[in-house]
């Protein structure tokens, strides 16, 4: 039997009508679709996302929900990659193409490259199908650009010490999840002496989105602030 094929499905940020035109054709089709959750209790945003679009289908296709728990243990958190894995496996050994959704796209801080490494060892074939990332819709939502000309542009995933050793050589800060470490940024950030423009963007493109001057203070999980320097040359 031919051995279905592995994909990576990014869903966009939060707004259906931001979803490819080539997910969307995928999403209407694929025989699985794979849709990991943080928390038992907890449903999944990227399968709300796509929702709208299984809700055209007028065949059968089935869901997996893995458990992904948000939690720093790499050992416990390579069991639940290599859990997933197996199940993908059985769903692609049977012929099915399993499609694994994502927030954004599935090259940027995605649990799908995971899972798909596992995959790819055991030479299924995968395919990317790229998202919006998160931060090129939260620029657009705030009507900024986020590089010109040469500017360097910097993604920080997670706030410690390295960020105050390369501040100085960024022209364009993205903080991503911003409500987990909001302090200790604005405190790194405070020290540098440039002129500067700071944005927040929270549940970009959702109906509650909101843009606001400034850091994100509250514990909102989809919060991300993007930091302008201004370059004083041009």
């Amino acid at each position: 039997m031919k051995r279905g094929k592995f994909f990576g499905i990014g869903v966009g940020p939060g707004d259906t009508e931001l979803l490819t035109i080539k997910a969307d054709k995928l999403l209407k089709k694929i025989d699985v679709i794979c849709s990991p959750r943080s928390a038992e209790s907890k449903p999944s945003l990227a399968l709300s996302i796509v929702q709208p679009i299984l809700d055209e289908r007028n065949d059968n296709y089935e869901i997996l929900d893995p458990l992904f728990p948000m939690i720093e243990d790499k050992l416990a958190l390579n069991t639940y990659w290599d859990q997933a894995a197996d199940i993908i496996k059985e769903k692609l050994v049977q012929g099915k193409d399993v499609g694994f959704i994502t927030l954004g796209d599935p090259t940027v801080y995605s649990t799908f490259s995971y899972v798909a490494k596992r995959l790819k060892d055991l030479d299924f074939k995968i395919d990317v199908i790229p998202g919006i990332t998160s931060f090129t819709s939260c620029a657009a939502a705030a009507g900024i650009s986020l590089a010109e000309k040469d500017e360097i542009v910097v993604i920080v995933p997670k706030v410690d010490d390295r960020l105050a050793g390369i501040l100085e050589y960024g022209d364009t800060f993205i903080i991503m999840k911003t409500s987990r470490h909001s302090e200790i940024l604005e405190e790194i950030v405070s020290k540098d002496k440039r002129d500067k423009s700071i944005i927040s963007v929270q549940n970009c493109s959702m109906d509650d989105e909101n843009v606001f001057k400034g850091f994100s203070k509250d514990k909102k999980y989809l919060s991300t602030t993007i930091i302008k320097f201004d370059n004083k040359d041009e």
